[in-house]
C-alpha cells in the first residue's frame, strides 16, 4: 500500500514548492526513548488551522486541528485526520501558491519528538516534547475522519 499516494494525487509539483517523491530529508538520530518526531505547522489555508503531524514508519500521520493544539489541560479540540504527508514535511515552511491544493502560507509552529505510550486503531496517547507543546496527549476517534484531541497532563505528570 502507498501511504503518500492521496498526498500525490491532490499536488502538481511543478507548481507548488512542498516536498515531492523522492526529496530526501537528513533526519538526526532520535533521542533514547523516542518514537518519533513531530511537526505542528501553522496553516494560513481558506481558514487559519494547525496541522500536527507524527512520523509513523517512512510519513507523517497527519491531523488538521481548526483551533489549534490545546495547551491547557482537559480542552478539547476537533482533529480532522488527513492524508499522510512525506517526512520531508517535517522542515517545511513556504508559501502554497493560489490554486493548487491547501494554498496560503505554511509556517513551523512547533517541533520535537514525541513517544507512544498507547495505540489501538480508534485511540492514540502520545508524548509530545517540543518547544511549546510538551505534555501527554490523547487523540480519539469519534468518527470516519473526526478525532478529539486534549492534553491529559504536563510531561512531568498529573
Amino acid at each position: 500500500m502507498d501511504r503518500l499516494e492521496g498526498y500525490r494525487k491532490k499536488r502538481d509539483f511543478a507548481r507548488t514548492p512542498e516536498p515531492g517523491p523522492g526529496r530526501e530529508i537528513w533526519l538526526p538520530e532520535l533521542p533514547a526513548g523516542a518514537c518519533g518526531r513531530f511537526v505542528i505547522h501553522e496553516h494560513h489555508a481558506r481558514r487559519l488551522h494547525w496541522d500536527l503531524r507524527l512520523e509513523e514508519g517512512a510519513v507523517l500521520r497527519s491531523w488538521a486541528i481548526p483551533k489549534g493544539v490545546p495547551l491547557e489541560r482537559g480542552v478539547k479540540r476537533l482533529a480532522v485526520e488527513v492524508e499522510d504527508h512525506p517526512l520531508a514535511y517535517l522542515d517545511f515552511a513556504g508559501q502554497i501558491p493560489q490554486g493548487e491544493y491547501g494554498a496560503g502560507k505554511v509556517s513551523i509552529w512547533d517541533r520535537g519528538y514525541y513517544t507512544r505510550t498507547y495505540q489501538a486503531p480508534d485511540r492514540l496517547e502520545v508524548v509530545l516534547l517540543g518547544e511549546r507543546v510538551r505534555g501527554v496527549y490523547f487523540l480519539v476517534r469519534t468518527r470516519a475522519d473526526q478525532w478529539l484531541i486534549w492534553k491529559r497532563y504536563d510531561e512531568t505528570g498529573p
